[in-house]
C-alpha cells in the first residue's frame, strides 16, 4: 500500500518540513549537476567520502586516530548522508512521506525540538546500520532512517488517524482508508522482516548492498523511543482535529 494523504491536518505551518525537502532537493539538484560536470566515477567518489560506509567507520574505531580529517572523514557522514540520495525515486518518496507524516510530529514537538529529533533519529538510524554491517563497503546515503524515526513517532502519538492509501493491484488501484497504527506498522513490518533475511550472507544486503532497511528499523524504533521522552507542547487543537487528540 502506498499512502498518499492522511486526514489529520496540523495545528502550526511544518516550517522544519518544508527546509528539510527544500534542503534535499537543493543537495539532490547538486548531485545531478556534479554528475554531469565530474561524470559518474565523481559523483561515486563524492557519496563515498559524504555518504556512511560502514567499513570506513569500523577502521576507524580498530584504529583510533586524533587526526582531524580522519575525524571529519569517519563522523560527517553521519549528518551529510541524511541530504543526500541515490536517484529520483528514491528522494520523491522520502519526501512525500515526510510531507504526510512529518507536519503532524513537528506541531507537536514544536519547530525547533523536531528539527533535533529528526536528526537525532537519522544519526542513531546510521549508527544501527553500521552496527549490522560492520564490513560493508558500499556508502549508504539518503533521509530514510531520519523519516522512518517520524514514522514511529506518527504512529504512537497519532494512531487513530486516517490514511487514505493507493493499493495496488494488477491494473486496478483501489483508494482504501485505514487508521495510521495499520499503514506504518505494516510498514516496519516489512522492513523488520527484511532486515532479518538481510542477516542470511546469501543476501546482496549482507554485505551492506540494496535498502539499508536495519537504517529504518533503527529509525523507526528509536523514533518511538525519542517521542515518548521528549517534551511536547499542548497542541493547538481545531474543532475538526479534536477526534485525534
Amino acid at each position: 500500500m502506498i499512502p498518499f494523504r492522511d486526514k489529520n491536518p496540523s495545528g502550526t505551518y511544518p516550517f522544519v518540513v518544508v527546509a528539510l525537502i527544500g534542503l534535499n532537493g537543493a543537495f539532490f539538484i547538486f548531485e545531478v549537476i556534479f554528475q554531469k560536470t565530474m561524470g559518474q566515477q565523481g559523483l561515486e567518489s563524492f557519496l563515498f567520502q559524504y555518504g556512511i560506509v560502514p567499513a570506513k567507520v569500523t577502521f576507524f574505531f580498530m584504529n583510533p586516530s586524533a587526526d582531524p580529517a580522519a575525524i571529519q572523514e569517519t563522523f560527517l557522514p553521519f549528518l551529510s548522508s541524511m541530504f543526500l540520495h541515490g536517484g529520483f525515486l528514491h528522494i520523491l518518496f522520502n519526501m512525500w512521506y515526510l510531507w504526510i507524516f512529518g507536519d503532524n510530529v513537528e506541531d507537536r514537538l514544536g519547530h525547533f525540538k523536531f528539527l533535533g529529533f529528526y536528526l537525532a533519529c537519522g544519526v542513531l538510524a546510521s549508527i544501527v546500520h553500521v552496527a549490522m554491517n560492520r564490513n560493508a563497503g558500499v556508502p549508504c546515503i539518503g533521509a530514510s532512517g531520519a523519516i522512518a524515526g517520524v514514522l514511529g513517532a506518527y504512529m504512537i502519538t497519532f494512531p487513530t488517524a486516517r490514511v487514505l492509501c493507493v493499493l495496488p493491484l494488477w491494473f486496478i488501484w483501489p483508494i482504501i482508508e485505514l487508521p495510521a497504527v495499520v499503514v506504518l506498522g505494516f510498514w516496519f513490518v516489512i522492513q523488520f522482516f527484511s532486515g532479518i533475511a538481510s542477516l542470511t550472507p546469501a543476501t546482496p544486503s549482507a554485505t551492506g548492498g540494496g535498502v539499508a532497511v536495519w537504517a529504518h528499523i533503527g529509525g523507526f524504533v528509536f523514533g518511538i523511543a525519542l517521542m515518548l521522552v521528549f517534551p511536547k507542547r499542548k497542541p493547538t487543537v481545531r474543532p475538526w482535529q479534536r477526534e485525534y487528540y
